[in-house]
């Protein structure tokens, strides 16, 4: 799989090969991360932190190609393998490209998207991007919060802009330190 970055201030303008190399093949593996995770737990469960209108940074307005601010929904989810939270995920969509491209999403619940985004053929994928994301990052404070947890270290991740009739939709995985517990 090809890994694009980001110029400038982009977080996600790192390559992959600078992460550690248990995190490499996470970091670059195309497939579902979802699909990927069942098959190496025995327990797998998703467990939604959030879901409606919230706060977008630049870079995430810039890759889903939107302008200004404007209605963008997010949705947040933990992904759980055997009871412990190993990625943080944050997908993001134009809130009026709901009802045209994406309105599979208003019925997600607690499931995961990837059923959505992997068995949909028309569903197009741009290539993966890695960011290393630290405590001056809104999304790893997020992936603190979501955890319940005082700080953790400096967290990988990626991201992709899955397009469905030409909507983007963008999802953000951040792997918590417990993925180190599932082999990569």
């Amino acid at each position: 799989m090809t890994l694009a970055h980001f110029p400038g201030r982009d977080p996600f303008r790192m390559a992959a090969w600078q992460a550690p190399r248990g995190m490499r093949g996470w970091l670059t593996d195309d497939s579902s991360l979802t699909a990927r995770i069942r098959s190496r737990c025995g327990r797998f469960s998703l467990q939604l932190v959030r879901q409606g209108k919230g706060c977008v940074l630049p870079d995430e307005l810039a890759a889903l190609g939107v302008q200004r601010h404007g209605a963008l929904w997010q949705r947040e989810v933990l992904l759980v393998a055997d009871g412990e939270p190993v990625v943080f995920a944050r997908s993001l969509v134009a809130a009026t490209t709901i009802p045209a491209a994406w309105h599979l999403l208003h019925g997600l619940g607690g499931r995961p998207l990837a059923a959505v985004l992997f068995d949909d053929p028309r569903v197009r994928r741009s290539a993966l991007e890695a960011a290393r994301l630290d405590a001056r990052d809104f999304r790893w404070h997020r992936a603190v919060q979501a955890l319940g947890q005082p700080a953790l270290p400096a967290l990988w991740a990626r991201r992709s802009a899955f397009r469905r009739h030409g909507v983007p939709l963008l999802v953000t995985e951040i792997f918590l330190p417990a993925i180190r517990n599932l082999n990569p």
